[in-house]
């Protein structure tokens, strides 16, 4: 991102590079992007629901073509400013103003939990897809994200998955679900986890809900995180944290 562009605000709905007290939750995001980015070589990429723009701008390093699609008209503008690589487009993901059988992967990460329509949704990216194309989700994992919990605990969510539901709804849209996995902490998180009295996450939140200042060691620990610091597996899924799909139509 140039230094001329504006950041974009942190209002909790999307997650942004370069806040230091976001660090955790953006290298997370950025870890699930690297390992989806692969489906993406050579490709012409509809990424529906991009958000800032970071994750397009990564597909694009591989991709033939990159299509960041939002509804939200300054975030569009934002990202067509900051990220050349990648053809900004408002759209509504409710009827993406795409035509039929025209994208190799269509790219959902952090988004589907935000729907409201979720099977219309992924109907419409069966629409678009050509045949043997790819559809390429990432979402909370709704056991451990908002556990024993009848409603999400992220306001902006609308309906949170766990494993199962997921694979559900994909094989329910006509995909063929290729790839099942979940994305975890690796053995730096684990300690760092260990370390800060069991968890990061719990600890973050506990800032957030109590409004104070960040702990000096909290700050420190979530600054530190890097992409590496995940891991994405298929074992254990009803534990991890997110889950990566990767759907064939």
């Amino acid at each position: 991102m140039t230094d001329q562009v504006e950041a974009l605000p942190l209002t909790g709905e999307r997650t942004v590079p370069g806040v230091p007290e976001e660090n955790y939750w953006f290298r997370r995001h950025e870890a699930a992007y690297a390992a989806l980015a692969p489906y993406c070589a050579g490709a012409v990429v509809l990424e529906a629901g991009c958000g800032e723009g970071y994750g397009a701008d990564l597909l694009a390093r591989t991709a033939r073509l990159v299509c960041g699609m939002d509804y939200d008209q300054p975030t569009v503008r934002h990202v067509g400013l900051a990220y050349p690589a990648v053809r900004a487009v408002r759209g509504n993901l409710a009827r993406l103003p795409v035509r039929s059988s025209t994208v190799d992967v269509v790219a959902n990460l952090q988004v589907i939990e935000h729907l409201w329509d979720q099977r219309g949704f992924l109907a419409e990216c069966h629409r678009v897809l050509r045949p043997g194309g790819r559809l390429l989700v990432t979402t909370p994992n709704r056991l451990t994200f908002s556990p024993g919990r009848d409603t999400p605990l992220n306001p902006f969510h609308t309906r949170e998955l766990d494993p199962d539901e997921l694979a559900g709804l994909l094989a329910e849209a006509g995909f063929t679900v290729e790839l099942l996995a979940g994305v975890r902490h690796g053995p730096r998180l684990r300690a760092l986890d260990t370390r800060l009295g069991g968890s990061i996450i719990a600890a973050q939140v506990a800032v957030a809900v109590g409004g104070g200042a960040w702990p000096p060691a909290l700050l420190e620990a979530v600054t530190s995180v890097t992409t590496d610091d995940f891991v994405v597996g298929t074992t254990e899924l009803a534990a991890s944290l997110d889950l990566l799909a990767v759907a064939v139509r």
